[in-house]
């Protein structure tokens, strides 16, 4: 699991930078109601992408757990950014239009079904809430990394669709539409997927560790062109409307 707050200086610039940003910001407002006055983007990091979810008419607030991650994000978007757990959420009860959540519910210290609940509490009726989903599942491109990292895969991804639609439909959330952006510089070479079977940052997926992610490690490490990267993932956007 990442440390965020040590993560934070140097975060953007290992994640595809701008043009990862203003994708994903593309996405989400496209599918953000022309009606819509106020979102709230948790989980907002460094505020990247919240900083890029400008529109006429539309107010932008973010939500971070960590300081680091918050700080940085202040300074991009102002003070609309606080410091927040986003399984509870610093607003009132239905006062906003929709809530946004980019890469958030694959992470291991998250729990989706309280998060689903926090961001259907807030909204309004009507409101939207727009979130990645199979996070993951986006990165296998049929690569030979895919190949070699797929009879590995153990259990359920916490952000598979089916199962934030079902955490949704419990709070009167209905899927409504949907999108998908390109991650820009996220494909992953070989050296870089040994690395993060060793460091245990496919949680959501794998349950590898000790001996057999290090052989895994080193399987990975030893394919062909171990630093060329492979193709970027497609992410996909799911947006649930509240009743």
């Amino acid at each position: 699991m990442l440390d965020y707050e040590a993560e934070a200086a140097h975060y953007d610039a290992t994640r595809g930078g701008v043009p990862r940003a203003e994708a994903a910001a593309e996405a989400v407002l496209g599918l953000v109601p022309a009606t819509a006055r106020t979102l709230l983007d948790i989980g907002c990091g460094t505020g990247s992408v919240t900083q890029r979810l400008n529109r006429p008419g539309l107010r932008v607030h973010g939500a971070d757990a960590a300081y680091g991650m918050a700080s940085i994000a202040a300074g991009r978007v102002g003070p609309r950014i606080v410091l927040a757990d986003v399984h509870q959420l610093p607003f009132h009860s239905g006062v906003l239009d929709a809530v946004s959540a980019v890469w958030l519910l694959h992470l291991g210290r998250i729990a989706p079904q309280f998060v689903v609940a926090e961001a259907a509490r807030v909204l309004k009726p009507g409101g939207v809430f727009i979130t990645t989903v199979d996070k993951d599942a986006a990165h296998d491109v049929g690569s030979d990394i895919d190949a070699l990292l797929t009879p590995h895969r153990t259990g359920i991804p916490s952000d598979r669709a089916d199962l934030i639609e079902s955490y949704a439909a419990r709070h009167g959330l209905a899927p409504v539409a949907e999108a998908r952006f390109t991650g820009h510089g996220q494909g992953r070479t070989p050296l870089t997927a040994a690395d993060a079977v060793r460091r245990g940052r496919f949680a959501s997926w794998f349950t590898l560790a000790g001996p057999p992610a290090e052989q895994l490690a080193a399987a990975l490490a030893a394919l062909p062109d171990p630093d060329r990267p492979r193709a970027d993932p497609e992410y996909r956007l799911l947006a649930l409307r509240k009743e």
